[in-house]
């Protein structure tokens, strides 16, 4: 499937999609032994796609790595302000891989990271819906905000999936979504009136954190890769 070649490098995870834009600005991406051009599209099944001379296809036996991201990390590789990076925590797998979809700085829990673009384009894709749960601890008036939170609303212009939304406990809520836009759950929750004061995504589809520990990760099972593959 064709993409602009902006995401599909932020996807492999070689850099951000603005610096992709810089590098293509600077004659160092090629598609196909050709020079590419700022909002070229391109499949990676296809293309040969290159940043300074080396295709950004990975030569690697695919690896599907399970994360709990803790907070004060970032969703990144590499980060210009030298913040920690999630990269730093998954170093000790033996293989290059990147994260799939984004937790914020100040967010925690699931994180999916692999070397596999193709599963990573198919999973950060609008289209891709499959379930996302959180617990969240907020501040505000659970009770009045509750009848928000699972009717309709709209992000980005655009109207979403009604959320399964529970309470868990006091101030502690389960918040269950398909989309996965920037920062949703918090913004969700803003517009019901609530103030988000930790997050955690616990589950997206079958896969868990249950017996993970922060900061901790582990490779899928065969099962679970082979979930993750077809979903």
């Amino acid at each position: 499937m064709e993409e602009r070649l902006q995401k599909i490098l932020s996807a492999a995870g070689v850099c951000s999609r603005r610096t992709a834009e810089r590098y293509i600005l600077e004659g160092r991406v090629t598609v196909n032994g050709t020079g590419a051009l700022l909002g070229q599209r391109a499949d990676p099944d296809v293309d040969m796609i290159t940043v300074d001379g080396k295709s950004i296809i990975p030569n690697e036996a695919p690896v599907y790595l399970m994360l709990n991201k803790p907070r004060g990390y970032v969703t990144t590789l590499s980060d210009e302000q030298g913040r920690r990076t999630v990269a730093q925590l998954v170093s000790g797998c033996g293989v290059r891989v990147w994260p799939v979809g984004r937790l914020d700085l100040d967010s925690e829990g699931l994180l999916l990271m692999t070397n596999d673009g193709n599963v990573t384009n198919r999973l950060t894709h609008p289209s891709h819906e499959v379930e996302k749960e959180y617990h969240v601890m907020v501040a505000g008036d659970i009770a009045a905000a509750l009848p928000a939170l699972r009717g309709p609303m709209w992000l980005d212009e655009s109207p979403l999936r009604p959320a399964q939304v529970e309470q868990l406990g006091a101030g502690r809520l389960s918040i269950v979504i398909h989309e996965g836009k920037n920062r949703q759950v918090r913004r969700m929750c803003a517009q019901a009136g609530l103030t988000v004061t930790r997050l955690c995504r616990v589950r997206e589809g079958r896969l868990t954190l249950q017996g993970l520990k922060p900061g901790h990760w582990r490779a899928l099972t065969n099962e679970e890769a082979a979930w993750l593959r077809m979903c």
